[in-house]
């Protein structure tokens, strides 16, 4: 191995809540990076005794001065040029998401292919869950710079104000708001008693499904974003970076809910990140813009 590969850039800002006890947000992201290879920089954007889920959580989020001069100083920190990634997830406030954006600029300026994914957390089923002038802040100010975005299918709903019911609308819809590769996840699924990740590039419609498991724990959708990054930093192809992101989650999520667990139990089935045995259903769509198959 060369000094040149030694030095190659592999840390990641990692920038989403932080909770005391569980695996959502930065807790279940860092972990996946971090047990996959990655240095990781974590960021909290606000700080929870658990997820509000399961009852009252104390809400601590910095204020956006102190927030915003806590990125500045990233921004200029001697070690940036260490960063090959950048995740945002949950945000505490509307205001977080330009100090988010300015550190993506601050990071692509020392290492022009470092790339930045999107999980724009914003709602589920129920609609929003977040204030509106978040939601507004993540289309508008993150969504536009993002290389990758990981929206879950109610999210692009809001997005586009569109009812997604089909694998066809939901095509569309990514097509329509999102960065040139769009990871939409609990996208509709061809199999029955299934769901699916959709991802979408300019020359690929991909969709790997899995059966669906009945209440499942919170946190699906940050794991999957970090892993998905993991992948293709790592250098997978986006095929196989889907398949095998969507087996890890699954097979992490199927192995909790048969203990019982609340939470995902990534410390215990850490080795289902780096060599998942769940089989996973992939497959090559019609891609919209092309009119043929990907």
């Amino acid at each position: 191995m060369n000094s040149e590969t030694v030095d190659a850039p592999r840390a990641v800002i990692v920038i989403s809540s932080h909770v005391v006890r569980g695996s959502v947000g930065n807790r279940a992201a860092v972990f996946a990076l971090e047990t996959l290879g990655y240095p990781v920089w974590a960021v909290p954007t606000v700080i929870l005794p658990w997820h509000p889920g399961h009852g009252r959580a104390t809400r601590i989020v910095p204020e956006p001065e102190q927030f915003s001069a806590l990125m500045k100083d990233l921004e200029r920190a001697p070690w940036l040029g260490e960063v090959t990634g950048v995740l945002s997830g949950y945000l505490g406030n509307a205001e977080q998401a330009k100090a988010v954006a300015s550190l993506v600029e601050a990071v692509r300026a020392k290492n022009p292919r470092a790339t930045y994914i999107c999980d724009p957390v914003m709602g589920d089923l129920g609609g929003l869950y977040v204030p509106e002038a978040l939601a507004i802040a993540l289309r508008d100010v993150l969504l536009p710079i993002a290389d990758i975005a990981t929206p879950n299918r109610y999210e692009l709903e809001w997005l586009t104000g569109t009812k997604l019911e089909d694998i066809k609308s939901v095509m569309a819809a990514a097509q329509q708001v999102g960065p040139e590769m769009m990871l939409v996840t609990s996208a509709p699924a061809m199999m029955a008693g299934s769901t699916g990740n959709l991802l979408l590039t300019p020359s690929a419609a991909l969709l790997a499904e899995h059966r669906i498991i009945e209440r499942p724990p919170n946190g699906l959708g940050d794991l999957t974003a970090a892993v998905f990054l993991a992948r293709l930093l790592g250098g997978q192809p986006v095929e196989k970076a889907l398949q095998s992101t969507t087996a890890a989650v699954f097979e992490i999520l199927a192995r909790t809910a048969k203990r019982g667990g609340d939470e995902l139990q990534l410390e215990t089935d850490a080795q289902s990140l780096s060599h998942p045995m769940a089989m996973v259903q992939l497959r090559h769509l019609m891609h919209p813009g092309k009119g043929r198959r990907a």
